[in-house]
């Protein structure tokens, strides 16, 4: 059980090289929210300072939190209006989280 306890709050080096690699393409600083999304894990969005989105989905919360404390310039953020205004949702990510019946 400890094994699976130190997983839950650890990333995996494939995370991490996906948040840098998420960095590196966006603009620094990025930021970074940790959504919760139950038994899944956690949800890290992304938002880079071009205003991109990204995410990684990690074991959980506290995964979500080193991921963070891992990468340079990714800022922990919350979805406040600083957050949310510096978003830019292209047309591309509309279709796409719109699901199949937009695409028809």
């Amino acid at each position: 059980m400890a094994g699976s306890e130190k997983s839950a709050e650890t990333p995996t080096s494939r995370q991490i090289a996906a948040a840098r690699e998420f960095v590196e393409s966006h603009g620094k600083p990025a930021k970074a929210v940790v959504e919760n999304i139950g038994r899944a894990g956690a949800r890290v969005v992304l938002v880079g300072a071009d205003g991109a989105l990204g995410d990684v989905v990690v074991a959980g919360p506290a995964a979500g939190q080193a991921l963070i404390e891992a990468v340079a310039d990714l800022e922990p953020a919350a979805w406040d209006a600083e957050t949310v205004g510096g978003t830019r949702i292209g047309a591309e990510h509309r279709r796409r989280m719109a699901g199949p019946r937009a695409r028809r």
